[in-house]
């Protein structure tokens, strides 16, 4: 699962990763805010990420393996914890996502994508 998110990531437009709370956390940002974390803790991989409060509670109820985020406000964030009933497509569609979240919320003109069509099939 970490890996199919990091891979995903590599995929958007103006993402970076850095280290800002140590080594054991990878944070990815889009022009300065972070839109997806990663961590073992412990020994336990768990992807966090942005989510609509909707769509969050949802995935909740639906998923055992998404759970509120971790030290993020519950409501617009969730863990994804590594599991066999998360499959690939639905990580990188939770990943994108996150990101398009965190670009909709930047000025216009500090946007790399237009949030509403990017990622999106017509």
């Amino acid at each position: 699962m970490l890996k199919t998110a990091a891979d995903c990531v590599e995929e958007l437009p103006g993402a970076g990763l850095e280290h800002p709370f140590g080594e054991d956390w990878d944070v990815y940002k889009v022009r300065g805010k972070i839109f997806m974390l990663m961590t073992e803790v412990p020994r336990r991989p768990v992807v966090i990420l942005k989510s609509d409060p909707e769509e969050a509670l949802a995935l909740r109820e639906q998923y055992e393996n998404i759970t509120p985020g971790y030290h993020m406000n519950k409501k617009h964030w969730i863990n994804l914890e590594s599991a066999s009933t998360l499959d690939e497509q639905l990580v990188r569609e939770l990943v994108t996502e996150s990101y398009r979240l965190v670009v909709a919320g930047l000025p216009k003109y500090r946007r790399p994508v237009d949030p509403h069509t990017y990622g999106r099939e017509s």
